[in-house]
């Protein structure tokens, strides 16, 4: 099995006949999924997603792809391939296309009109293809194939890319439900004929690869549905992704069936509902869907509400109900369906969500105590029946964290492929396939890329060091009143401090430290206000985390008397 060295440098220039796959987000992550294909100095993407951030990235909004290995090359791009419309995959095109504007999409009819419409919000215009099952494409030296997969969102697809250096076959996520709620079923028998031409390099879904079995087909979640709707004395609050088509079906269909109205709640649910309806992907039953101001005036047992993060994402709208902070206010009687993914990583931040809105007097329905939501990906059966079906040469499981990928390593050399041709990457790894071989040859950078409100990459690790620091440790604001002739204290300091547990009398001994420091800087003629704040600063600082074992923010402001 080839992994990564930490010691890998910049790759060697690409031969003619080699195909270079670079993955700038999604390996070694659930989210923010981007690989690039590099052949005859051609670059072609396929998707371009965000990464939710978690506990200890406070005030982010999302997380990017790296750019900056192809932001001198972006007249290189043929195109980016968009497998499937969900944020992990297509969140980070406006910043790609900020930076050039004119690279044609190819995606399906309704990953395209989800991207479309996210990117009027940035005011884009894009230039899009649209494909689907069956279709093959040209974009400069990629013959680009599409076939049907299966997942939590219609209309996804793999993309099969021949080049002079071989076919390389990338699943976008997937899974092999054989009862699909849209007949629409990953294309098996495509896949079996891409094996027969010969797979030179097969990127394979890792997320539930050390999951073992099959994945329960999205039908089997009806009656757990259905019976919440059934039981439930109230309102119904819904949680879900802004995307997943497939299960807001399933709860238009329970909530009829209950005789409930339904309201979506969270912008990007409304936005892509609307879409879905609009394009023949969701049915909505006549007079279902009401609008919020028409919900109110209804009794809580015909009441159903279907809500999302400002992002889509699933956990947003549910924090703030737990913090009180929504205008949906959680109360005795209501219950709320979780019926999307615990995104790994999170389940700390999740469980307490939970515990919040159940001391509100909701009832909470989620996947660890009823079946109401199963996975978009394949299971380690499905895996292995892919790669049986396929005899790839080489393998470069994507889409998962470290231990997935392994897992997913693991089942491919199981299944008999040589050890040495089941290719561990992470994010900016180089796999370069060449001579129908698949190796490791460089690494480039792929780090985080912070979007905080209006700045997109200004957010440093430092950043949010701090804020974590003034949310744990607390802020110190110290005011300096300095005699500017003899450099000494015209008045006691004040301070001033904000989750820093304190009294009257806790900064009593800071002050002979402050006036040390201020003869130090007099008998060195340093009178700048700027150099005596960082040196007041510093000796706070020293103080509360050798009195205190803290080491809150420490904010000097010196005044000139």
């Amino acid at each position: 099995m080839s992994h990564p060295h930490p010691e890998l440098g910049q790759p060697p220039r690409l031969p003619d006949d080699a195909l270079r796959v670079v993955a700038l987000g999604g390996l070694g992550e659930i989210g923010r999924n981007m690989t690039v294909f590099e052949h005859r100095g051609k670059l072609l993407v396929v998707d371009c997603g965000v990464l939710f951030p978690e506990e200890h990235q406070p005030g982010v909004d999302v997380i990017l792809p790296d750019f900056s290995w192809i932001r001198d090359r972006l007249d290189q791009v043929e195109a980016i391939v968009l497998t499937h419309g969900h944020e992990d995959h297509i969140g980070g095109v406006p910043y790609l296309l900020k930076e050039r504007g004119d690279i044609p999409l190819i995606g399906s009819k309704l990953t395209l009109a989800f991207i479309t419409s996210k990117l009027k919000e940035h005011r884009l215009k894009p230039q899009t293809v649209e494909v689907k099952e069956g279709d093959r494409r040209k974009a400069g030296p990629f013959d680009l194939e599409f076939l049907a997969v299966n997942h939590s969102i219609p209309d996804g697809l793999a993309v099969a890319i021949r080049t002079r250096a071989g076919l390389a076959l990338h699943t976008g996520d997937f899974k092999m439900d054989q009862f699909p709620l849209d007949r629409r079923l990953t294309d098996l028998r495509g896949f079996a004929r891409l094996g027969e031409e010969g797979v030179d390099l097969f990127l394979t879904d890792s997320t539930n690869a050390d999951v073992p079995g099959f994945t329960t087909a999205e039908k089997d979640l009806g009656p757990a549905i259905e019976a919440v709707f059934r039981t439930a004395p109230g309102r119904i609050i819904v949680s879900s992704f802004a995307s997943h088509v497939h299960r807001i079906q399933q709860v238009l269909d329970a909530a009829k069936a209950g005789g409930r109205k339904v309201a979506f709640v969270g912008r990007s649910m409304v936005r892509n509902m609307g879409i879905a309806r609009d394009l023949g992907y969701l049915s909505v039953p006549k007079g279902l869907i009401v609008d919020l101001k028409e919900l109110e005036q209804l009794p809580d047992h015909k009441v159903t509400l279907v809500c999302t993060g400002s992002q889509g994402e699933p956990m947003a709208a549910l924090s703030r109900m737990a913090n009180r902070d929504h205008m949906i206010r959680i109360g005795e009687g209501d219950t709320v369906l979780m019926a999307s993914s615990l995104i790994p990583g999170n389940e700390n931040a999740i469980y307490a969500v939970i515990n919040g809105l159940i001391r509100w007097g909701a009832n909470v329905v989620h996947k660890g105590n009823a079946k109401v939501h199963v996975s978009g990906h394949a299971s380690a059966g499905e895996l292995v029946y892919c790669y049986n079906l396929v005899k790839p040469r080489n393998v470069m499981p994507v889409h998962g964290e470290f231990r997935h990928l392994k897992a997913n390593a693991a089942l491919a050399i199981n299944t008999g492929l040589p050890a040495d041709r089941a290719i561990i990457a992470e994010d900016g790894v180089v796999v370069d396939l060449h001579k129908g071989r698949a190796k490791i040859t460089g690494k480039v950078d792929a780090g985080y890329v912070y979007v905080d409100a209006m700045t997109v990459g200004g957010v440093t690790e430092a950043n949010l060091k701090d804020r974590r620091t003034l949310g744990q440790e607390g802020v110190v604001t110290v005011v300096l009143i300095v005699d500017a002739h003899t450099g000494k204290l015209a008045e006691p300091p004040d301070f001033l401090a904000r989750g820093f547990v304190h009294d009257d009398t806790t900064f009593k001994p800071l002050v002979p430290v402050i006036e040390d420091a201020l003869r130090k800087a007099a008998s060195e003629a340093i009178g700048d206000a700027v150099q005596l704040e960082q040196l007041v600063g510093r000796a706070v600082g020293h103080w509360t985390h050798r009195h205190w074992h803290r080491r809150p923010v420490v904010i000097p402001v010196v005044i000139d008397a």
